[in-house]
């Protein structure tokens, strides 16, 4: 196991400048999507984090050969030679359920593990598979498996009864290949989402209403190959503006997407930071001395994104007066708060609500990361935490934030990674 071990001994005012990594969550679908075509895909600014190891791994195991040299890899399926996703990895990642689309609109076959993932509550995969069905798949669950086949997929219209990111990713891609047109209603709207959409267009599918909540596409015969460019994680964005504004600092945050990340500088303007625009693709955020209390509501895109509710709860927690956030997307994505009770916050969970009251002092404690976003909730934490924070189970981390802590190095903290192979891991795991 592996741990990092924070010092704080004056609080940090974090100054400099950071370079934010492409999107996880824009990355794994695009390369699930190489399993659409025979020909190879090159894809730019990857982020070097866990997931895409991961996604990398189940992918070769379907058939593909991959080039991974610094930022960049070159993948090609030029024949799918199993259409198995083992549980082995899908359960490592919950993004795994990717392939399922993809597999059986260009093999006919795909057996998909029920996937894990992060401990956030339920997930359920039951609107990928009514939309498969539609599209005319036979999808039976046999042994955790998901077994979906069809001779060749059909065009129909679906609407989503939510908002489901990996649903709409996954039917876009399978519908590519589907014969005749088909219509997605009430799709999401996650940049993520568009990103996927851009790319399916390169490759040669014929998509209309990108980045709209109805998309229409019209099924083709094959697609080819091209290259592109991955997206800026706004949620590492968003978790080093927080840190900006946690600190009293002054951040340029380098290679970023603004538009992507409106609800998250609202609702850092209502706190107090100043933030404004240093470049084309670049942010400077100003932390102010006085942090304000606010409420926030969790929501699909365009709303504020379930991903930031950690980082924005330790901001809370040095805000005057009283702050309530609200979860709606995912249950039980409280667990990070007895986390932080434990370095000193004043958090009251109730029901789908943290009630969060402050300014309160934080000090450095043993802490336990649950889930991705929660391990960056704890690296904030220790930012302003007096003494050492030391935070276990990181492998959550390095699922999602490339270097996090080379990155806060850079920026004058004392954070350092340990091995620890002694420690009794009592947090979640993310299988």
């Amino acid at each position: 196991m592996e741990s990092l071990r924070i010092y704080t001994e004056t609080p940090y005012r974090l100054r400099g400048q950071v370079t934010i990594s492409g999107a996880k969550n824009a990355v794994l679908p695009a390369l699930a999507a190489s399993l659409l075509t025979a020909e190879p895909l090159q894809i730019t600014n990857v982020p070097l984090v866990k997931d895409v190891e991961t996604m990398l791994t189940l992918l070769q195991e379907l058939g593909a050969q991959y080039e991974l040299k610094k930022k960049t890899v070159n993948i090609q399926v030029k024949k799918i030679t199993s259409p198995q996703a083992p549980y082995k990895l899908v359960r490592a990642m919950r993004a795994s359920i990717l392939v399922l689309g993809p597999l059986v609109a260009r093999k006919g076959k795909a057996i998909v593990a029920l996937p894990g993932g992060c401990a956030i509550g339920t997930r359920p995969v039951d609107l990928h598979l009514n939309g498969l069905q539609k599209l005319g798949a036979h999808i039976t669950i046999e042994h955790g498996y998901i077994v979906a086949e069809a001779r060749r997929l059909q065009g129909a219209e679906i609407e989503f009864e939510k908002k489901t990111v990996t649903g709409t990713e996954n039917l876009v891609m399978a519908a590519c290949l589907a014969k005749g047109e088909t219509i997605l209603k009430n799709c999401a709207l996650e940049p993520e989402v568009t990103s996927l959409c851009e790319l399916l267009v390169r490759m040669g599918a014929k998509i209309d209403g990108v980045g709209e909540e109805t998309i229409r596409i019209k099924g083709v015969d094959e697609l080819n190959g091209t290259r592109f460019r991955i997206i800026p994680d706004r949620i590492e964005a968003g978790t080093f503006m927080v840190a900006s504004a946690l600190t009293t600092g002054d951040l340029i945050l380098n290679g970023v997407e603004p538009k992507h990340l409106e609800a998250i500088i609202d609702k850092l303007t209502i706190s107090g930071a100043k933030i404004e625009k240093a470049g084309h693709h670049s942010l400077r955020v100003i932390g102010s001395e006085e942090i304000k209390a606010q409420d926030i509501v969790t929501a699909p895109y365009p709303g504020f994104p379930t991903d930031m509710q950690a980082q924005f709860m330790v901001l809370m927690t040095q805000a005057r007066g009283t702050s309530i956030i609200t979860e709606t997307i995912f249950d039980r994505r409280f667990a990070h708060a007895n986390e932080l009770i434990r370095l000193g916050a004043n958090i009251e969970i109730q029901g789908d609500k943290a009630i969060i009251k402050g300014p309160t002092p934080l000090s450095g404690a043993e802490v336990v990361a649950t889930d991705l976003r929660a391990s960056a909730c704890l690296v904030l934490a220790g930012l302003i935490a007096t003494g050492q924070t030391t935070i276990n189970d990181i492998e959550h981390l390095d699922r999602g934030y490339e270097k996090i802590e080379e990155k806060l190095k850079a920026l004058g903290v004392k954070i350092e990674r340990i091995k620890n192979n002694n420690h009794n891991n009592n947090g979640a795991k993310h299988g």
